[in-house]
């Protein structure tokens, strides 16, 4: 990389290090550490939502999974205004009016502290591979521009990430998510109308080669849940971002931060619908990469063409073909995308374990107290997600080791929520009983394909993997709610108790 392209990257990382410590001050409450008191604009929250659900997933998956294959995982951006939907109706006038800032803790009020902690305990999971993940992406430019080993740039970025996200608490992470948003989206459109510039006969060609080769294909319509149809990756894409936008801390969390219940509900509306236009120019950028390098084929290395390095080819292009000064700013929208959600991860992770282990379980905690133990969970969780970054580093599509985590980690979270809410006469073993039982469905659908061979082959799963989740939380619902039918029920609200 250029010295100009350097400096723009490390003017960038040092000034968003520097403009999220100038958000540190003595005397901070942990009520500030973790929703700002309540002070920060609607739409800086709705930046931040965007900012902590586009990460280094999108910005390196999307284009490495358009360029080797289509279109079919934008649908599940199409399914973000249904779960959306159903956030804003149901799930953000329940978190309001619950007002702690753990989504969880309506869960023991609905279930005892079993639920709680379940889902607790299962979303920190959830999140440490999240951390991981978007580590190894961010690793993965600066590896194609240094040579460094990858392990030292994870290391520095945890490092440069921890230091602010810590230091700044929740506001300095969710302003420096909106710089970061902005950056972001501009480096995105940036790319996409270079790549399409850049060809012999323009825009044009972009879309006649793209078209040839079936490159913007949303997948089959057929009905089959087997393979990555069009409704496979819908249905697991509502389940999905009903979990992120419904019961998800990192964005509970920003509920919570908000003024007012409706400016919660115009920023999760504005930062959530956001995605759905920008990952469309992810995937723009990917098809943009194959039409680019099918007609200059000389300029990509063999290698880029094997399995697994598809998320390094939007990188390679960024630093070998983008003029200089766009590469430095390219760069840095990509580190844009991945430290804004690990900031948050750090962040919300801190919040649950303070609120809903700590504090759950200590009877008398002072305030100090509380603000030294959130500094140590966020260095905890950053420091555990490095290391299991070390293990992610070779993979075949960061995207799909992503989506089949989530799936598995969440372990059905969504269909305890679901049943505590729809179903006011659901008791606490019901509940138990679907849980259980939909985590050994999730257990199956996970770990079968893998370790059922031989005479145990025709007890493999026979579902697409990103049908987990959905059966998981349906098994959870329908068992509970069936089990209602024949035990005796024990209806709870937010009203009947006080929980820390």
């Amino acid at each position: 990389m250029s010295f100009v392209d350097t400096l723009v990257f490390v003017l960038y990382l040092l000034g968003i290090v520097l403009f999220g410590i100038s958000f540190y001050r003595k005397g901070r409450s942990s009520t500030d550490y973790s929703t700002g008191a309540g002070t920060i604009p609607a739409w800086v929250i709705g930046l931040s939502i965007f900012a902590t659900f586009v990460s280094s997933i999108s910005f390196l998956a999307l284009p490495g999974i358009a360029f080797l294959s289509d279109w079919n995982a934008y649908v599940f951006s199409l399914s973000i205004p249904v779960a959306i939907f159903m956030a804003i109706r149901f799930f953000i006038p329940l978190y309001r009016k619950v007002g702690s800032p753990s989504a969880y803790t309506y869960l023991e009020v609905r279930f005892g502290v079993w639920a709680r902690l379940y889902v607790a305990t299962f979303w920190l999971l959830t999140q440490l591979m999240r951390v991981a993940v978007i580590l190894y992406l961010l690793a993965l430019p600066m590896y194609v521009i240094l040579g460094w080993d990858m392990r030292l740039i994870i290391v520095i970025t945890s490092i440069s990430v921890m230091v602010y996200a810590i230091l700044g608490g929740i506001k300095a992470v969710m302003w420096t998510d909106a710089v970061q948003a902005i950056i972001l989206i501009s480096g995105t459109i940036i790319a996409l109308g270079l790549i399409m510039f850049s060809l012999p006969e323009g825009p044009g060609q972009y879309f006649e080669i793209a078209a040839r080769y079936n490159k913007f294909n949303l997948g089959s319509l057929g009905v089959s849940l087997t393979e990555s149809t069009f409704w496979v990756v819908f249905i697991y894409g509502i389940f999905i971002n009903l979990q992120n936008y419904g019961i998800d801390q990192n964005f509970i969390q920003r509920y919570m931060s908000a003024r007012t219940e409706k400016e919660a509900i115009r920023s999760a509306f504005g930062g959530g619908l956001l995605y759905v236009p920008v990952s469309l120019l992810f995937f723009m950028i990917g098809t943009g990469l194959y039409v680019y390098y099918y007609v200059y084929p000389e300029l990509l290395p063999p290698e880029y063409l094997e399995s697994g390095m598809s998320d390094s080819v939007f990188p390679y292009f960024i630093i070998n073909a983008l003029p200089v000064g766009i590469s430095g700013l390219l760069v840095a929208s990509i580190f844009a995308a991945g430290m804004s959600t690990i900031s948050t991860s750090l962040n919300a992770g801190a919040t649950v374990l303070l609120n809903d282990f700590y504090r759950r379980f200590r009877s008398q905690t002072k305030e100090s107290e509380s603000v030294i133990f959130l500094y140590i969970a966020s260095a905890l969780i950053c420091v555990l997600g490095t290391l299991v970054s070390f293990y992610i580093i070779r993979v075949e599509s960061a995207l799909d080791v992503w989506w089949n985590l989530a799936g598995i980690f969440s372990g059905g979270m969504l269909g305890l929520f679901l049943l505590g809410f729809f179903s006011s006469k659901v008791s606490n073993v019901s509940a138990a009983v679907g849980v259980a039982i939909g985590l050994l469905t999730i257990a199956w659908m996970s770990l079968s394909p893998t370790y059922f061979t031989g005479a145990l082959e025709t007890w493999q799963n026979p579902l697409h993997n990103y049908m987990t989740i959905v059966i998981g939380t349906l098994v959870i619902f329908l068992v509970g709610f069936l089990l209602t039918l024949l035990l005796p029920s024990a209806t709870r609200d937010i009203q009947d108790q006080e929980i820390r």
